[in-house]
């Protein structure tokens, strides 16, 4: 079984390529802020023409594969997904084919 383990950076990209294709934007005009809650557990604060949404975990998992898609060119659903909060790496997702 294969692991590649995207960064909160790649994090960030991905929901801006995602956010920006959704609202046909540059990505560069979207931004992005990661966030983890004991009791709500991942999710992203994103500004995109001067309006806030927040992604829920589910979204963020959406704009992964997204990523996966395009920027890897690798079969999106042919991942299982897991996100996770590292001490020292931040937020970052493991994609295991």
């Amino acid at each position: 079984m294969q692991t590649i383990k995207l960064t909160e950076q790649d994090i960030v990209n991905a929901i801006c390529l995602y956010i920006a294709d959704k609202k046909q934007l540059n990505p560069q005009d979207v931004e992005v802020e990661l966030m983890w809650d004991e009791d709500y557990g991942f999710s992203a604060e994103v500004e995109a023409l001067s309006r806030k949404q927040v992604l829920i975990e589910a979204n963020m998992i959406e704009a992964i594969r997204f990523w996966i898609h395009h920027q890897l060119q690798r079969d999106p659903f042919g991942a299982a997904l897991e996100l996770v909060l590292d001490d020292e790496e931040g937020i970052i997702a493991h994609a295991r084919y």
